[in-house]
């Protein structure tokens, strides 16, 4: 005979609708509670009917991920902030049995078309979209459609409508290139991806700070942007042809960091003797490298599980207050910079 939420009451020694509010995850249950009745359930091996749940709550159990656009899709999927951030959502949605469903294009029109689909075909209960960006039609759009949606990164518009998870990529970008100002640098490059996204804005503005503090004035020749791996290359170029070439580089991704590194040994160069390196995120790839990169840790497997948690109580708690999560970050040094005053 199937076990049943009776029975798991009276084994818990609680009521039934404890273990209903349990089993919902509301927050008017204590976390000792909850671990007691959940303890209960998998020795009984009670199991959640989610057809039966889904029919009376409507519900799907789903979890829609937007991923950005990116004229070379693959980068999404090869992308180590990308995998680490969806680890941290998918640990989270199982711990609550939600599933995900993922999402990207080589367009904004594309992604834009599919999300459209997602919710008005009643695919998913919540939304989590990791990115920020000017002009984006996403957001606005999971705004009007009225679906719990959680935002990795600081939204550009109506931000007090929005709940979302970020680090404080302006203060991360200022310390990156504080630490290499540390170094006694002073020619320091900045590499980042699509500017229209709004954390490369961000980080941009973090690295004028800092140089702004040292009474180092911009330089546009200093600053590049990479949309696909044909571009480090010619950055490379761009940079080792200047009268004054960059000592050292803040990069904005662990993949162009990686990138950067081989372009620079094609040049007969070496990191970190010739150039010094840092990027933002570290993941696995900053460890395994040769050498090994210096790394602001911006902890993506936390901004993950921190938005998933956000979009599951947006679903059963639509009143909940739109709140923004900063995670911290910090600079991990490895082997990829070192100091000018070595010389």
């Amino acid at each position: 005979m199937a076990v049943t939420i009776k029975d798991v009451a009276k084994a818990a020694n609680v009521s039934p609708s404890t273990v209903s509010r349990v089993i919902s995850d509301s927050r008017h249950i204590s976390d000792k509670t909850k671990k007691k009745v959940r303890k209960v359930m998998e020795e009984l091996g009670y199991h959640i009917n989610l057809n039966a749940r889904g029919l009376v709550r409507q519900s799907t159990k789903t979890i829609g991920i937007v991923l950005k656009y990116s004229e070379n899709e693959a980068w999404n999927w090869i992308n180590p902030f990308v995998s680490e951030v969806i680890q941290g959502i998918s640990a989270h949605c199982h711990e609550h049995g939600y599933s995900i469903m993922i999402t990207t294009g080589r367009t904004e029109k594309e992604i834009y078309s599919d999300v459209v689909k997602m919710v008005q075909g009643k695919q998913v209960d919540g939304m989590i979209v990791l990115y920020a960006r000017k002009e984006d039609r996403v957001v606005p759009f999971l705004l009007e459609a009225a679906i719990p949606f959680v935002v990795i990164g600081k939204p550009v518009d109506r931000i007090h409508e929005v709940m979302y998870v970020d680090n404080d990529n302006v203060q991360a970008a200022k310390d990156a290139t504080a630490f290499l100002l540390n170094q006694y640098h002073r020619k320091i490059g900045f590499i980042g991806d699509n500017p229209s996204f709004q954390v490369i804005q961000d980080r941009l503005e973090g690295y004028y700070k800092a140089l702004e503090l040292e009474g180092i004035s911009k330089n546009p020749a200093y600053v590049k942007f990479v949309q696909n791996p044909e571009d480090e290359e010619k950055i490379l170029d761009k940079f080792l042809k200047l009268e004054h070439p960059p000592t050292a580089l803040v990069i904005s991704s662990p993949l162009q960091g990686v990138g950067v590194l081989k372009r620079i040994l094609n040049h007969g160069l070496h990191v970190p003797e010739d150039i010094s390196v840092v990027v933002f995120n570290k993941t696995l790839i900053t460890e395994v490298s040769i050498p090994k990169l210096t790394a602001i840790d911006t902890q993506t497997y936390q901004l993950g599980y921190e938005a998933s948690k956000g979009v599951i109580e947006l679903i059963h708690y639509p009143d909940t207050f739109k709140r923004s999560v900063i995670i911290s970050a910090r600079i991990e040094p490895k082997e990829s910079h070192r100091s000018l005053q070595e010389n």
